[in-house]
């Protein structure tokens, strides 16, 4: 039998084999302070809740900046300037599920966004919804995001920055945070 075809049978797979991916996740926030999530009911993470977001058109050469200009708009129907976002972090994910090494940028928009700026909360890829902030941890997301992103998220919101790097290849996962500037106040 194949190396190859063992590991299918096995469930086993080799991280230097491994797939990389490059992606934005977009934080928007109303009036409120509510998180607009989408509550996915396509792959990956089906079922359950993350923030806007997708893979770079890398064969484009679309850089991370633009890839959130343009998610927000395909995901949520809402056009910003590219002054109305800025980065906040970085994320690298080692074997995300055994599938995937993954890089992603996370970015703010930097003002509220009005309820009636997103004229569809409901398309192809799932719904989205307003989530208080406190609640987003009592919610179905994975569990890199609870332990290790969401509470940098909230630690940086407003003008922080950081780092982390989580190595999915081991169980359990493991993470560090490798930069960190918290937001000013």
């Amino acid at each position: 039998m194949s190396e190859s075809a063992n590991d299918q049978i096995t469930g086993s797979y080799d991280a230097n084999k491994l797939p990389y991916r490059v992606a934005v996740l977009c934080y928007l926030y109303d009036e409120e302070g509510r998180l607009l999530l989408l509550h996915r009911c396509k792959a990956p993470n089906s079922g359950r809740h993350s923030p806007i977001g997708g893979k770079l058109e890398i064969a484009e050469g679309e850089s991370p900046h633009a890839c959130a200009i343009r998610e927000i708009e395909e995901e949520a129907g809402l056009s910003l300037s590219d002054e109305e976002i800025r980065l906040m972090g970085m994320v690298s994910e080692t074997s995300y599920e055994n599938t995937t090494h993954w890089l992603i940028f996370l970015f703010e928009v930097t003002r509220p966004v009005s309820h009636d700026e997103i004229p569809l909360m409901e398309f192809d890829e799932g719904r989205l919804e307003w989530i208080p902030v406190e609640s987003v941890e009592s919610l179905d997301i994975p569990d890199t995001d609870r332990k290790a992103l969401w509470p940098a998220v909230q630690k940086h919101r407003g003008g922080g920055f950081f780092t982390i790097h989580i190595d999915c290849a081991v169980d359990p996962f493991t993470w560090k945070q490798l930069e960190s500037i918290p937001a000013p106040g």
